[in-house]
């Protein structure tokens, strides 16, 4: 038997969009004005999520919650909580140059005081499918003991996850053969040629892919015991890098070193959903036919926007 306690649903929804130029997490892409966020919403709720916690910046909370939050506020309980770059450790000073947030680790580790349970985290901007929610919340759901580092993630394919408009960057996982993550490592300008599919590395030079791995998109289960990692990875992060402009903490190299250390076991869920998102303007389009086609199926109602 597993915890009564329904699980929290932690959405990182402050991040800049550099490749896309806006407020992804914003973008109204489906019928009715409705945004990405809405339909993950929707499908969380039916999932069995017990809570809402949106990690926000202060210069988009007006925004935020009149497009997204307001929606969902009366029908599952949410909390709001604000991602700063001046959100460090105590004794650590900033760079005056450093613009960029710290990262998803960072964005995390910031939400510590607003959940207390087992918790899924997702990306604000990208459609993950009813699937993956439902499968992800069965996992926690099952936890028996929160105190302990048994945490999951959904794997998608990776062929599955790339755009047209140019290339992505993944966390490519390795598994078990009991499907545990053995080893998680972020690829950088992921695209293919014609069937073929490649990444490049640091040096520019080209190594093939089968466009079958699984691949990381942010969506992971975790239990709290989490939080007190990341406090220590935190700080020994900014120690090394905490005077570079444009380094991030980010949550796949956090998982990545917890496994190699063998201080957590990390569950490999699979999901039959494709998962889509927009990580170019030009993928709107595309994006817009998709969500169109999925109401018309009756798959979601029509009024996500209202």
């Amino acid at each position: 038997m597993g915890s009564k306690i329904k699980p929290a649903l932690l959405i990182m929804a402050a991040g800049m969009g550099s490749r896309y130029g806006g407020l992804k997490q914003l973008e109204t892409l489906g019928p009715g004005g409705a945004t990405l966020l809405d339909f993950s919403l929707y499908d969380a709720i039916r999932a069995g999520f017990g809570k809402i916690v949106f990690i926000i910046r202060r210069d988009i909370e007006d925004d935020f919650k009149k497009i997204v939050g307001k929606k969902w506020e009366s029908r599952i309980p949410v909390r709001y909580v604000f991602q700063e770059l001046g959100m460090v450790p105590e004794g650590f000073r900033i760079s005056p140059a450093r613009q960029k947030p710290w990262g998803t680790g960072h964005a995390i580790w910031v939400a510590q005081g607003a959940i207390q349970e087992p918790f899924a985290v997702i990306n604000a901007d990208d459609f993950y499918g009813r699937e993956s929610f439902r499968v992800l919340a069965k996992f926690l759901k099952g936890i028996k003991d929160p105190e302990k580092p048994e945490f999951s993630m959904v794997g998608f394919i990776l062929k599955k996850t790339l755009s047209e408009h140019g290339s992505v960057s993944r966390g490519v996982c390795q598994k078990s053969p009991q499907g545990f993550l053995r080893k998680v490592e972020e690829r950088m300008q992921i695209g293919k040629n014609g069937f073929k599919y490649f990444y490049l590395d640091a040096q520019g030079r080209k190594h093939s892919l089968k466009g079958t791995e699984t691949v990381s998109m942010n969506m992971w289960g975790f239990t709290p015991v989490l939080f007190d990692e990341l406090g220590r990875r935190f700080k020994a992060f900014l120690k090394e890098k905490g005077q570079e402009e444009k380094s991030e903490f980010l949550i796949p190299r956090v998982v990545d070193e917890l496994v190699h250390e063998k201080k957590a076991r990390v569950k490999v869920l699979r999901s039959k959903d494709q998962w889509f998102g927009v990580t170019y303007p030009q993928d709107k389009d595309q994006v817009r036919e998709k969500l169109t086609r999925l109401i018309a199926q009756k798959r979601y109602p029509g009024n996500l926007g209202g």
